[in-house]
């Protein structure tokens, strides 16, 4: 009787996806209605202070007004094209902002895809974030009012940054922001990198994935927007690498040659592998330590099933603690859901 009821719920799981998917629209159709209310302005590079150039996407109404700007930074890709077919996600999310009146950005973490320099997971430099809100606030059609929004690594450099007080941000949505959490209270995980002091090795798996190796397809530095746009529709510089049965994989020794072993990238674990908790080059990148003040309003999620749900907690009681601001203190929510991470 367990077993019919089981497969029962499954039928239904799987026909509820189906219809889902069916009455999702298509991309085109997305596109479409995009471009009837917002300009649309693909593979902007935005400099960084150090001549490092951004890739940016940005979608905005429509009108002589001033808008504000919901900002979405990430090492994920967001390319607009994947094996030569158009896909839905980034602008869907654009028409949905552009509709109530806000401006749509998202931008690549320095060395993601269309972006230049060297990336480093739990890194990247807090000056990128806050000269990314900076050039933001400085653009004829913003209203200097910015957001942060994002789940997991699109939400884990929000809090370092935020604590920077740059004037234009006003306030900041994270989802699943564990692994930008290096020191809070009694946690000392260095972005979930350790637990009770010893590496997990979930990251370990999933830097084979994603971590660049030593070298890594480039643009030159002279292609126009124009050409960009145009490769983006054929490249989308996403690393595809061979699967790993990492229930042997990750029982290799040493642990610095685990990715090595199984013919991975070289890139930047075989750095952090060989960190202590307290190396000072966790203090240098783009985690939040509970040094750092916060004196913004937050509406923070959290999932139950998250590796990272204790330190989250943590942190958001920390701010609520600390923050000297009473519009800060008073305006911090949070909601918990029963789910996993990502699915915030």
């Amino acid at each position: 009787m367990k077993n019919q009821k089981f497969y029962g719920l499954l039928v239904l799981s799987l026909v509820a996806s189906n219809l889902w998917a069916q009455l999702q629209p298509a991309p085109a159709d997305v596109l479409k209605s995009l471009q009837q209310i917002a300009v649309i302005d693909q593979k902007v590079m935005m400099p960084m202070r150090d001549g490092i150039r951004l890739a940016t996407d940005i979608y905005r109404p429509k009108t002589e007004q001033k808008v504000p700007i919901i900002f979405s930074k990430t090492p994920y890709n967001f390319n607009s094209w994947s094996d030569g077919e158009q896909r839905n996600g980034t602008y869907q999310a654009a028409l949905e902002a552009v509709k109530r009146g806000y401006a749509y950005v998202v931008q690549n973490e320095r060395g993601r895809y269309f972006s230049e320099g060297d990336w480093e997971i739990l890194g990247p430099p807090t000056t990128d974030g806050y000269d990314a809100v900076e050039w933001l606030s400085k653009q004829a059609w913003s209203n200097g009012k910015i957001a942060p929004i994002g789940c997991s690594s699109t939400a884990e450099w929000q809090m370092a940054v935020v604590a920077e007080n740059h004037p234009a941000l006003t306030t900041f949505v994270p989802q699943g922001f564990g692994a930008g959490v290096g020191r809070v209270g009694k946690f000392f995980e260095q972005g979930n990198w350790y637990r009770g002091g010893a590496g997990q090795m979930l990251f370990t798996a999933w830097l084979y994935g994603v971590q660049n190796d030593e070298i890594r397809p480039q643009f030159p530095k002279d292609a126009t927007q124009e050409q960009l746009i145009r490769a983006s529709k054929a490249f989308d510089l996403d690393p595809e690498r061979a699967r790993i049965d990492w229930a042997k994989g990750l029982a290799h020794l040493p642990l610095q040659d685990i990715i090595k072993n199984a013919n991975g990238p070289k890139g930047v674990y075989e750095e952090m592998i060989r960190r202590k908790p307290n190396d000072p080059a966790w203090y240098k990148g783009g985690l939040y330590h509970d040094n750092m003040p916060i004196e913004r309003p937050g509406f923070w999620f959290v999932s139950w099933y998250d590796v990272s749900s204790s330190p989250n907690l943590a942190l958001y009681n920390h701010v609520r603690a600390t923050a000297k601001d009473p519009n800060a203190r008073n305006n911090q929510y949070l909601v918990i859901a029963p789910v996993s991470a990502m699915a915030n």
